[in-house]
This record gives C-alpha cells, sequence and structure tokens, in this order.
C-alpha cells in the first residue's frame, strides 16, 4: 500500500501514514527516525486521519486536520505562578471546564483513555444527552489535558481537547475541536445553531478555570 507524500503524518509528522500505523506504536513515535516511508511504508498499513486522535493535546502545533470537519483552537490565559498552574491542572483533568460551563457530568474523577462518558445539558427546557470516548491525556509537569470523540448520539460528530500548559511562570488554556455534522435527525437539521452555540460555550469554556 502505497501512501501520499503530500499528506501529514499525525503520528511522526512526516510520512503519510499515522498514529495508529502498527510501525507508529511498536516503535514510540521518535519524530523524524521511526517513520514510515511515504513511497514504500514499512507497516502495509493505510490508517489516515485516525478517529479520535486528530485534535493532539501534547503538541503545541496542531497539524493539518481532516478538511470535512470544521476545525476550530481558542486561547485564553488562566493566570500566574505555582497556585494556579497546579488548580488548572488538577481541574481540567476533572471535567472542570464542562460543570462550569453548565453541563452535568457522570464521572468527576480523573480522566482516563477508553473512558465512557455521558455529558448532559439544558437548552430551552430539553435535556441534550453528549455521549463521548476519552482518548488521549497529557500529565506532564507543564502541560496537562485530554481529548475525547464523541459517540452515536451526539449532536455532532467530531472531537474535542481541553488542555492547559505553562510558559514561563504564566499559565495558559487552549481548546481545540474538529466538529462536523451528526448523521442523525434532528442534530444534522440543527448544525447550523449547534456552531453558534458551541461558540458561546468556547466563551464559556476560557472563563472555567479562572
Amino acid at each position: 500500500m502505497r501512501g501520499k507524500s503530500n499528506e501529514y503524518c499525525l503520528g511522526c509528522g512526516v510520512c503519510s501514514h499515522f498514529l495508529l500505523c502498527p510501525l507508529w506504536s511498536h516503535q514510540g513515535g521518535d519524530a523524524g527516525r521511526n517513520h514510515c516511508s511515504p513511497s514504500e511504508p514499512e507497516c502495509g498499513c493505510n490508517a489516515k486521519w485516525p478517529r479520535g486522535h486528530m485534535t493532539r493535546p501534547h503538541q503545541d502545533q496542531w497539524p493539518p486536520s481532516d478538511h470535512k470537519y470544521r476545525r476550530s483552537e481558542v486561547n485564553g490565559f488562566v493566570g500566574s505562578g505555582d497556585a494556579v498552574w497546579h488548580r488548572a491542572a488538577h481541574e481540567v483533568l476533572r471535567w472542570k471546564l464542562k460543570t462550569q460551563s453548565g453541563f452535568v457530568v457522570d464521572s468527576l474523577g480523573p480522566v482516563s483513555p477508553g473512558e465512557h462518558v455521558v455529558v448532559t445539558a439544558r437548552v430551552l427546557g430539553v435535556t441534550v444527552v453528549e455521549p463521548v470516548e476519552v482518548v488521549d491525556v497529557v500529565q506532564e509537569p507543564g502541560r496537562c489535558g485530554f481529548s475525547y470523540r464523541t459517540l452515536p448520539g451526539h449532536p455532532v460528530d467530531g472531537e474535542e481537547a481541553f488542555f492547559v500548559y505553562r510558559r514561563g511562570d504564566e499559565v495558559h488554556l487552549t481548546i481545540r475541536s474538529l466538529t462536523r455534522a451528526a448523521p442523525r435527525q434532528p442534530w444534522r437539521l440543527l448544525f447550523p445553531l449547534i456552531l453558534i452555540a458551541q461558540r458561546i460555550v468556547q466563551r464559556r469554556y476560557l472563563r472555567a478555570l479562572e
């Protein structure tokens, strides 16, 4: 199976194969060294834009993503100092951005990869259920956060990431999302309104850790 040299690798950032490529997983992901060759991929896979690993909370620079999704990245300043950092790192891993923004989450413990969580919201008296799966968790000295993918029944199809990081003494928050219309009605019909609501909620997220 031949890759295309103009595709950006979500795994090593070099080749046309991606995070779920067996070679990438087995060799530990040393960027620029253990990558597949774009012309002759050693792994033989054709994994492309692996579902659930697209928002990359462990990376400063967000690589190109599947053009089928609407892409959004917003950033905010949380505060300065060690106390702010420890609080923000603790809270972001416990769904604080969601619960402080009007959502109810059925799991308030630390996130873990593979965990299925149900997020609910009340909109105009209607309960909206948002099932998700945690796919990536980052816990590093200067970066903490996670990403999740939507599951069937969610109002949209896509992925979202929340992470905080340090720049010197400052603590910053980044929220990334990839969104497209859910395959089923009524959500598919309501997608334009959902995008407006998403922008409003993102502003709430940016205030959630203050």
